[in-house]
């Protein structure tokens, strides 16, 4: 995947997807992202058939949801394009804007190894859309008396339709708006009204359903949405308060010239505003549309220490300060270190000490990229074994080596079958991953004799895998 900053032409050229998902949030809408992202560094990328937006938040990078044509099957298999850029690049995954009926399979996935959050003044308002285009029984007794009043009051009012040629028309209300209704000088009423007047010249090319009500051959109140799905977006909906009723009335006339047909509208979030979060509420909404914050932790995020354990001859343990000198002379043996990927020039440049490479290892589990440990036979340093690669899924990578007098007596069989065991019935991983190069006969032969399945190839690598039941 590659991940590009998020323009204006890239959400009109996302049309289908925003119109085709069944997701129900509202910030996986074209009029949204226009509104609330565009220039504040959200980027997206292609993923299968597939769009995953990130935004970088307390220095970690989160990842959103991804957004299919109504896809579950694309969405799963972009999920784990996802785990794999993050586990490549040994960065930790975060997922948000996950919706609820889509946490369910990331909680299955994942199990119970993770963090959710949510928060209630981003929770979406979702409402029937029959309820509001009739405003039925005693629940909406007080709607339908303000849009009654609002007829009486107002009789030659008039509900049109609205489109991009209107844009000047509709500019010319934000600005009547703006200097009458905008008193709360809030920082959220300045950026939806920007959202609001950025929308204006992309109406038609987002295919936006706008309508307002005119009195006086003026428009009085305004709504623009969006359809996504089964579920109308309303993402502006303003109105001059002057006009007994007109809120209600408003919101009414647009539902019945727009969603028909339609089952659901959402009208967004209450950004923890009191007064809007109370008449969000006596509408009558049917459903709140969560936005999760996920972390899955991998099997290595769990871990306290170094693993410690034996197999028949070897103790396997984090490598002792007393050890550095064996550990040092495994570091710098660059023809044997050909086959472990490792250079130690890319690392330090000049001249490492016993006392750098120690250092580097043991920063590697601290930070939690990988559990480094020795191979000792009678207390003597002999090699190491590495888990590394973690995944999402309860996964790890294993690697070993050795120094060359202590190898052809299956000392490394042993420390991969040692590694392998641990992680599946210590760690509980369900697969450990290996490979090696293709030159690399030995090492080969050595995954095989650990029970190491093969389970594929490219130019350069074999690779093998293991479960517990193998």
């Amino acid at each position: 995947m590659t991940f590009k900053e998020l323009e204006i032409s890239d959400i009109i050229a996302m049309r289908p997807y925003f119109e085709g998902n069944d997701l129900r949030v509202s910030s996986f809408s074209g009029a949204y992202k226009l509104m609330w992202d565009v220039g504040r560094g959200l980027k997206f990328a292609r993923a299968g058939d597939c769009i995953v937006f990130s935004e970088e938040y307390r220095g970690s990078l989160w990842f959103h949801y991804p957004l299919s044509k109504n896809d579950p099957a694309a969405e799963t298999r972009a999920v784990e394009e996802v785990e794999n850029y993050c586990k490549q690049r040994k960065m930790r995954l975060h997922w948000v804007n996950v919706p609820r009926h889509r946490l369910y399979a990331l909680v299955d996935r994942y199990g119970s190894d993770l963090t959710i959050k949510s928060c209630l003044k981003w929770r979406d308002y979702i409402y029937n859309a029959e309820d509001f285009i009739n405003y039925p029984g005693k629940k909406f007794a007080g709607q339908r008396n303000h849009v009654n009043k609002f007829s009486r009051l107002y009789p030659a009012h008039r509900f049109v339709r609205l489109t991009g040629a209107d844009a000047e028309k509709i500019k010319e209300f934000f600005n009547k708006y703006q200097a009458r209704q905008i008193s709360k000088k809030s920082a959220i009423a300045h950026e939806e009204m920007t959202g609001a007047y950025a929308l204006l010249p992309y109406m038609d090319d987002l295919g936006l359903k706008a309508g307002a009500i005119e009195i006086d051959g003026k428009i009085a109140a305004l709504a623009i949405g969006e359809v996504c799905g089964d579920t109308m977006q309303v993402h502006v909906e303003k109105a001059l308060t002057e006009f007994e009723g007109i809120y209600p009335a408003m919101a009414q006339a647009f539902a019945r010239e727009f969603c028909a047909g339609l089952k659901y509208i959402n009208r967004e979030d209450d950004a923890g505003d009191p007064g809007l979060r109370k008449s969000k509420l006596q509408y009558n909404p049917v459903d709140r549309a969560d936005k999760y914050n996920l972390t899955p932790l991998r099997v290595i995020d769990k871990m306290k220490a170094v693993p410690s354990f034996r197999t028949e001859r070897l103790e396997i343990r984090e490598i002792s300060k007393e050890s550095k000198e064996e550990l040092y002379r495994m570091e710098i043996d660059a023809e044997r270190n050909k086959f472990w990927g490792y250079d130690w020039r890319e690392e330090f440049g000049g001249d490492p000490t016993p006392d750098d490479f120690l250092e580097s290892i043991r920063r590697d589990f601290t930070i939690r990229d990988e559990a480094p440990m020795g191979l000792y036979l009678g207390g003597k340093l002999i090699g190491e074994v590495v888990l590394h690669n973690f995944g999402y899924r309860h996964e790890c990578e294993v690697g070993v080596r050795l120094l060359p007098e202590y190898e052809g007596n299956g000392y490394a069989r042993e420390a991969v079958e040692g590694a392998a065991n641990y992680a599946f019935f210590r760690l509980d991983c369900d697969t450990v991953n290996a490979k090696c190069f293709k030159q690399n006969f030995k090492s080969r032969n050595c995954l095989i004799a650990a029970g190491m399945r093969e389970c594929g190839e490219d130019d350069t690598f074999y690779y093998f895998r293991k479960t517990p039941a193998m």
